[in-house]
């Protein structure tokens, strides 16, 4: 596994007048394998819109079990290095942490919304 990648959740910290911002949280890393998906319709429909969809392994251990679809994903090794939290950002999809006892699979998408 050659990628290394963290996972981050949602936080919402007091922007000190009486509310609350959306801010992000590391709370995962470790390396990865990005696995080839063949195209289908779908796929081809987020291509035309900027979009690309990937699929991700890890090693399963109790910290990647948590990991929810709501959560994000930063590659280390590629993007805006110069971030408080660095890396490219990927929206976390789904997740498939049942099927094998090694390992957790992601569907992963960049350059959606989250």
């Amino acid at each position: 596994m050659h990628e290394h990648v963290a996972f981050d959740m949602e936080s919402h910290v007091p922007d000190g007048s009486g509310g609350q911002v959306r801010d992000w949280v590391q709370h995962h890393a470790c390396r990865a394998k990005f696995i080839y998906s063949r195209g289908s319709e779908v796929v081809a429909a987020a291509r035309l819109q900027g979009r690309a969809i990937y699929k991700v392994r890890i090693r399963q251990c109790a910290a990647a079990r948590t990991i929810q679809a709501d959560w994000r994903m930063r590659d280390l090794r590629r993007g805006d290095q110069t971030k408080d939290l660095p890396g490219e950002e990927y929206n976390v999809r789904e997740v498939d942490a049942i099927t094998d006892r090694k390992w957790v699979y992601l569907v992963v998408e960049s350059g959606a919304p989250a």
